[in-house]
């Protein structure tokens, strides 16, 4: 079996590097931001993997992830998330 996860390198604010999983990424077209989303493979209470979403936008000529903070990206996002597991099954 093929390990088709893909590892995304993540430098912290104190120069540390984390390694996650991404999961997806995905553009709006309407406005052209792009989202990414990811895991660090946690398991919550209830054996869930925990995932997370970051608005990636380019300062400088560097990627940089930002957090999602309005309610109406959120809808949309969790819309997108609702459509892929569909795809999923």
């Amino acid at each position: 079996m093929e390990n088709d996860k893909k590892v995304l390198s993540i430098v912290q604010e104190d120069g540390s590097v984390e390694e996650v999983e991404l999961l997806v990424s995905f553009k709006f077209r309407d406005n052209n931001q792009e989202y990414i989303v990811y895991t660090r493979n946690e398991k919550d209470e209830s054996g869930n993997i925990t995932i997370y979403v970051s608005h990636v936008v380019e300062k400088d000529g560097q990627l940089e992830m930002e957090a999602v903070e309005s309610d109406e990206e959120w809808s949309r996002i969790k819309d997108v998330l609702r459509e892929l597991s569909k795809n999923d099954d």
